[in-house]
């Protein structure tokens, strides 16, 4: 193989070598490969430039220690030397990371005794924390617990959550030494769950540590801590909620038997007591927090059914009465069974009603089952004013008991405040109730019909996704009566229209018509209307603004029609008022306002067949009477007349524009043959130029001349001067010679 090699080789030298251009041609070929490639690699070597090193991300002076280099295995020893620890996993550049950064000084600063705060940069490409985790997001908020976590933290970065939620972890427990405790703490939760352990063996009990982790296992479920834990150690005190064993766990429920976790079914573990508690809790309210952003969090609760929406001011650190309010009418509305019959202990539901005829006489009507209570209203008067029991033939509910009293005026509504009691088993509107922190999602609140800013008294509305309905509670109203008059068949609620408040301009020959404006613009008796529906994303819509325009300037000065249009996607409108599709135009002829009609959908909306449209449907009452019995004409001819004064007006404006044309015509003539002149004599100007500078090159040129020529006579008479002094020496020599010869001879 070598040998062959060889040979080929020593064959391509001979070659080369007897002809020599090829050997030329080669070396250019290498060096021109060979070039590029360097410039290349040394060009590449310049561009990318290195990553600068990265900084601390928190203050020096804040308590958190900032890991900026990404040393995982040095948070890792931090958080288990603590109790309870807070790691802040960040990206430098993150504008949510940068936002979250003063939240978590805030709370640094106010629990650096108690937690161990340490951020971490896990995006230094360098670092064991980008090596290590995978986040998707940042920042990321993780908490421990000795060495249970870790425990994410999915609510708002702000200071007043964030804190919440680690006093939570930090004390997952609340310990109940007294039955009024236990009491206290059963009646102030909306969800409470309660252990009973004996320490006596031991000092912490197998079973009170799997509690302990049930606990911090819930918080990861459930940031809010809507579900609260407490532990029981003696029996006395256990016995107030009929747990009499040891190791035993109860979870109170308000509407429903509180239940005790069955361990001869379940296992006693940290997955499954909290499985157990997330399956049989009660739930009646819930905080939901949008993102903000495009999510599906909001609907897929709205889809469930009607929702009530409360919108108010909260702080997880301090008691909120408003909270409670609205906590409190909730669990009377799903709490069907308002009392119990104290002979046969079955559940019983009652609900206060005005006795017909007499303003200040209220009935209680208590029944068996809450479905029936409506069977009994129109009974009540049988009663009197005393208090009895009837039997009903006709239902299986059994017996129901009437007590009527007086009560002092005025009453402000039919219904007293004991009547939302139980109202979910009475109707088949079914509300869902839900909280919103009001400084946090303002903006929806004001999208959906809220005033004012976020501080005020709470905004509460009502939102039917299945009917595209809602509806506002008034300041004047209070929230019973706003639920119950949403719950009956007949609702006296009126729909809330969500408009758009835009300044209109007095010179405008389109009017913008809002959700306020529009009854008053469109059913105005005295106008017909035509009316554009469309919206900002309706790329269609746009492209009829000029057709519009055009057709609004034939009206311009018309009393009789009003030119509008309504942006449906920012202005909400009566059900009757509404179209299927974009664009549309509809006509209100007045006086006939429920007769308007649609602009064919197969018809091209130019503007003859928009102003045909007009004219046809506005020609239905030709002849209309005035006050001094004069007939005057129909909107066709009032249209017919305008539209010959404005054929008028631009026959005028074609003569006006015509003489114009003329004078500019005459005025471009008149410039054109100047310019003609000015150019003709800028040619002679330019020949001209080349004449002078033709002569001023000879007269140079001959100047030139005579100056050599004077030279050369200068020096042809320094030659002169030169020989003469010569000839006059010589002349002076032969003198003097002749005269020494003279004297010679003489001598």
């Amino acid at each position: 193989m070598l040998q062959r090699v060889r040979a080929q080789l020593r064959q391509v030298a001979d070659q080369m070598a007897r002809r020599p251009e090829l050997c030329c041609g080669a070396i250019l070929l290498t060096c021109a490969l060979l070039l590029p490639i360097t410039l290349t690699c040394s060009r590449a070597k310049n561009v990318v430039a290195l990553a600068r090193p990265p900084v601390r991300f928190f203050p020096a002076e804040v308590p958190v220690v900032d890991l900026f280099l990404g040393q995982i295995e040095e948070a890792d020893r931090l958080r288990e030397e603590a109790d309870v620890s807070l790691v802040f996993y960040y990206a430098p550049w993150c504008a949510h990371s940068i936002t979250a950064r003063q939240h978590v000084q805030q709370v640094a600063l106010r629990l650096a005794g108690q937690v161990q705060f340490v951020a971490v940069n896990c995006w230094w490409h360098q670092g064991k924390c980008r090596k290590q985790k995978s986040f998707f997001q940042y920042p990321v908020i993780h908490l421990y617990y000795w060495r249970f976590g870790p425990i994410e933290y999915r609510g708002p970065v702000q200071s007043e959550y964030l804190e919440s939620f680690i006093q939570r972890v930090s004390a997952p427990l609340t310990y109940l030494p007294t039955r009024r405790a236990l009491h206290t703490f059963i009646t102030h939760q909306q969800q409470g769950v309660v252990g009973y352990f004996q320490f006596n063996s031991s000092p912490q009990p197998a079973a009170y540590i799997t509690f302990l982790l049930s606990a911090l296992h819930a918080l990861r479920r459930d940031h809010q801590g809507a579900v609260r834990f407490a532990v029981v150690t003696n029996q006395a005190v256990a016995e107030g909620v009929s747990l009499r064993e040891d190791e035993s766990v109860y979870l109170h429920r308000r509407l429903n038997s509180s239940l005790v976790f069955p361990r001869a079914q379940r296992n006693f573990t940290v997955q499954a007591v909290c499985d157990w508690v997330f399956e049989n809790r009660e739930s009646v309210i819930h905080w939901i927090q949008p993102t903000g952003a495009k999510s599906y969090s909001l609907e897929a609760e709205l889809q469930r059914g009607p929702a009530l929406l409360t919108f108010l001011p909260h702080n997880p650190l301090t008691a909120n009465q408003l909270l409670k309010q609205v906590t409190d009418v909730a669990w009377r509305y799903h709490s069907c069974c308002g009392s119990e019959d104290g002979a046969s202990g079955v559940p019983r539901c009652c609900r206060s009603l005005l006795v017909s005829g007499r303003a200040s006489a209220v009935c209680d009507v208590c029944v068996s089952h809450c479905w029936a209570l409506g069977l009994y209203v129109g009974l009540v008067e049988l009663s009197g004013s005393s208090c009895g029991s009837v039997q009903s033939s006709y239902s299986p509910s059994g017996q129901f008991s009437v007590c009527c009293r007086s009560v002092p005026k005025p009453l402000r509504c039919p219904l007293l405040s004991d009547s939302i009691a139980g109202l979910q088993c009475r109707t088949n509107k079914t509300l869902h109730f839900y909280l919103l922190d009001a400084q946090l999602h303002w903006p929806l609140a004001q999208r959906l019909g809220a005033s004012g800013n976020h501080s005020g008294p709470p905004f509460i509305t009502i939102i039917n996704l299945r009917d595209e309905t809602h509806y506002v509670l008034k300041h004047t109203d209070s929230l019973e009566d706003f639920i119950q008059n949403f719950s009956v068949s007949y609702s006296p609620l009126h729909r809330h229209l969500v408009g758009h408040k835009q300044h209109q301009h007095t010179q405008s020959l389109i009017q913008e018509v809002t959700s306020d404006s529009f009854l008053d613009t469109v059913m105005d008796s005295q106008r017909d209307v035509l009316l554009l529906y469309y919206s900002a994303w309706c790329g269609f819509c746009s492209l009829l603004n000029h057709v519009f325009l055009q057709l609004a300037r034939l009206f311009q000065g018309n009393s009789a029609l009003r030119v509008a249009r309504v942006n449906v996607g920012r202005n909400d409108l009566p059900w009757e008022f509404m179209v299927d599709h974009l664009p549309s135009v509809l006509f209100f002829p007045r006086h006939r306002k429920q007769m308007s009609v649609k602009f064919p959908e197969n018809m091209p909306m130019t503007v003859p067949n928009l102003l045909r449209f007009v004219l046809q449907h506005s020609s239905h009452a030709p002849w209309e009477e005035s006050d001094d019995g004069v007939e005057s004409v129909s909107l066709l001819g009032a249209e017919l007349h305008s539209l010959q004064r404005e054929v008028f007006s631009l026959h005028r404006a074609r003569e006006r524009l015509s003489q114009q044309l003329a004078v500019l015509w005459r005025e471009n003539r008149r410039l054109t043959l100047h310019t003609h002149t000015l150019e003709s004599q800028n040619a002679e100007l330019q020949a001209q130029s080349g004449r002078l500078e033709t002569l001023y090159r000879e007269k140079r040129r001959q100047l030139a001349d005579s100056v050599h020529r004077l030279q050369e006579l200068a020096d042809a008479s320094e030659e002169l001067l030169k020989e003469n002094a010569l000839l006059k020496v010589l002349l002076s020599a032969l003198r003097d010679r002749d005269t020494q010869e003279g004297k010679c001879e003489a001598s």
